[in-house]
């Protein structure tokens, strides 16, 4: 009986080392002549600048990129490339109270990518990804603009991230 375990064990190790399967836990699918990344300054272009949003929108969506695939970020333009610019960064009030003074307020970003494959032109794309998040009215924007523009980064930098490498 012993022995029937054992060889019926090495089968199925036998079996398990000729199979592989990729998983990520973002989920993504990356073609696998795909092997460098770049991803260029995102100008901001807004009515509002934020003196800071380009480079950390910029640092943020080469982080993202790093951090949830295999690719490796080099200078210049890589197998995959991101381009664009921010276009939007509106601030209006949401919820208006009786006297007709807003509760909240939305600070809402808006950029524009350029995604082009060099090994693939077919996936090239270019897209527009809007995120946003609500405070209180009665909080300074200055208050809380960086804590609201890196939640906002964040769920652009993941929209994009899941646009150019999951398929949707």
């Amino acid at each position: 009986m012993i022995k029937y375990f054992k060889t019926l064990f090495l089968l199925f190790m036998l079996v398990l080392s000729g199979c592989s399967v990729h998983v990520t836990l973002s989920g993504a699918s990356i073609d696998e002549n795909l092997n460098t990344f770049s991803v260029q300054y995102f100008n901001n272009r807004a009515a509002i600048i934020n003196p800071l949003l380009s480079q950390k929108f910029t640092e943020l969506l080469k982080e993202r990129i790093m951090s949830e695939s295999r690719l490796v970020l080099v200078e210049g333009v890589g197998d995959v490339d991101f381009s664009g610019e921010i276009t939007g960064y509106t601030i209006r009030p949401m919820a208006i109270k009786e006297d007709a003074v807003s509760a909240q307020s939305r600070l809402t970003i808006t950029v524009k990518v350029r995604y082009r494959n060099k090994v693939d032109p077919k996936k090239n794309w270019e897209s527009s990804f809007s995120a946003y998040q609500d405070y209180a009215s009665e909080r300074n924007i200055t208050e809380v603009e960086g804590e609201l523009t890196s939640l906002i980064i964040d769920q652009l930098t993941e929209n994009i991230f899941n646009k150019a490498f999951s398929d949707w």
